[in-house]
């Protein structure tokens, strides 16, 4: 019989120093902690199974690669979204699509609105958002990513995140049926 994995209850930081001693489980362990969040951040903009499988794979090799370099300053997911959103933006320049990297508003939903009637209503009135404005929307949202941690993750200053969310509430909750998602 075989046992069940036991949970590892190391935090990121005692994971990423594993890692850059070599400790192969600990690389292991932050996978299986993040793989199922990095892969829907890699649908979201590759809205491909198969693309964002590989994009979540480089991800973490480039991760692997880094180590014994590895340093973490911020919450891991911080870190890895910028990763994972600059190989989505190599992903689709080299196949030679626009530049601009159009979200999934679908995949992006954790929690969707009750029949796809609602949903398709949503992600029409998020998808009407400018691209910016959109993306720090959902990584606020979906992400639960603090306005810091999303400035670190886009490289931009925290103004620029207040003034994007600011935007994007106002525009959102401008649809009454969106009042009851973004209240």
């Amino acid at each position: 019989m075989t046992e069940p994995p036991t949970r590892d209850f190391r935090t990121d930081e005692q994971l990423v120093a594993g890692i850059n001693r070599g400790d192969v489980s600990a690389f292991g362990t932050l996978y299986d902690r993040y793989r199922a969040w990095a892969h829907a951040v890699a649908f979201r903009f590759t809205r491909n199974e198969h693309d964002a499988a590989d994009l979540v794979q480089d991800a973490f090799a480039y991760l692997l690669r880094l180590a014994p370099n590895l340093s973490l300053r911020c919450r891991f997911t911080t870190y890895l979204y910028p990763i994972l959103r600059n190989g989505a933006l190599t992903l689709h320049r080299k196949r030679g699509r626009e530049t601009e990297l159009r979200i999934d508003i679908a995949a992006s939903l954790t929690r969707p609105p009750e029949s796809t009637g609602d949903l398709r209503h949503f992600a029409n009135i998020i998808d009407r958002l400018p691209e910016p404005h959109r993306e720090v929307l959902l990584m606020r949202f979906v992400d639960e990513m603090t306005q810091r941690e999303i400035a670190s993750a886009l490289g931009i200053p925290i103004g620029t995140v207040k003034s994007r969310l600011h935007h994007a509430l106002k525009l959102v909750r401008a649809d009454p049926a969106m009042r009851t998602y973004f209240p």
